[in-house]
């Protein structure tokens, strides 16, 4: 009985279908959450009395504590002003609107020069953290130029771009975007693994692996980074404004207090001072902590426990 030839099978080819964009955003929160227990919500009363309150109740203890200090040691006005003399020379200041005029002009220096510093210093980060060579060709000049003294920038930027607010900008950005590009490096290194496996699988390319799978799972760290940078961008805006002053610089903070130490006026420098405190405080209060906070429950990293 003759034997019968077994039939050849056809190879089968399936074409990879093309990864959805949920299916690859959802990877960013899917390992994190699974290592952490379901939270309880809380409320917005609750979130203020633990987190703004206490700063402010501090603030008012340190204000309570400078004044008895002035009422038992007695020491010199121009030496130790009383807050009554802070408050005065602030009032004054504002009623003359240079005041009003300070906050608006740095705050609109501080924020675009911010928001300029996120547009380049997030493409360097993705760049040194994905392409190795590069990294270690240029990530220790980044850490260099993060821990440079950004105030070493202004004889330079003067020379460069003159008594100009280019000045003012340049020297933001080299305050911010060290501190950006490593914080998101940071943020990236801390990817597990698993997750640029599992976008592989699902075929995604290379572009969309860095924006829609690492850099959303990399959020921690970035947002880390960019929390520095808003702190060396607002301190730089502050040493570029207290050095850079006249020509078609605005008047801004810096350039207030930098007024108030040619007067010698010790109350309106400290008034000056706390307002520069209180504006960064406030941004951590009001922007960054809430965004952490909401970054890091949606990953399931938070958890809350109402009491």
């Amino acid at each position: 009985m003759p034997l019968e030839t077994p039939a050849v099978l056809a190879p089968v080819t399936t074409a990879t279908p093309a990864p959805h964009a949920d299916d690859i955003r959802s990877l960013a929160a899917g390992l994190d959450r699974l290592q952490t227990d379901a939270e309880r919500p809380v409320g917005r009363w609750r979130v203020f009395w633990r987190s703004v309150l206490p700063p402010v109740l501090f603030v008012l203890l340190l204000l309570v504590a400078w004044q008895v200090y002035i009422v038992i040691a007695s020491p010199r006005p121009d030496i130790v002003p009383s807050p009554l003399d802070v408050a005065s020379a602030l009032g004054t200041a504002w009623e003359s609107g240079r005041l009003q005029l300070a906050i608006v002009t740095s705050l609109e220096r501080g924020v675009i020069g911010f928001v300029i510093a996120i547009a380049v210093g997030t493409p360097i980060g993705l760049l040194l953290a994905e392409v190795k060579p590069i990294r270690r060709a240029v990530g220790p000049i980044i850490s260099g130029l993060q821990v440079l003294p950004s105030v070493a920038w202004v004889p330079a930027a003067i020379i460069w771009f003159g008594l100009s607010d280019a000045t003012v900008y340049f020297v933001i950005l080299m305050g911010a975007i060290p501190s950006i590009v490593n914080g998101l490096i940071a943020g990236v290194d801390q990817v597990p693994p698993q997750l640029r496996r599992v976008g592989t699988v699902l075929g995604a390319s290379r572009w969309q692996l860095a924006t829609a799978v690492i850099l959303p799972a990399a959020l921690p760290g970035y947002v880390a980074g960019l929390k520095q940078g808003w702190a060396f961008s607002w301190r730089s805006l502050m040493a570029a404004e207290i050095i850079a002053t006249g020509g078609t610089i605005g008047f801004g903070l810096g350039s207030l207090l930098q007024n108030s130490r040619d007067l010698a006026d010790l109350a309106a420098v400290l008034g000056t001072i706390l307002v520069i405190l209180t504006i960064g405080v406030m941004i951590e209060l009001l922007f960054f902590g809430p965004l952490e906070r909401r970054m890091l429950r949606g990953r399931g990293l938070l958890q809350v426990v109402a009491r």
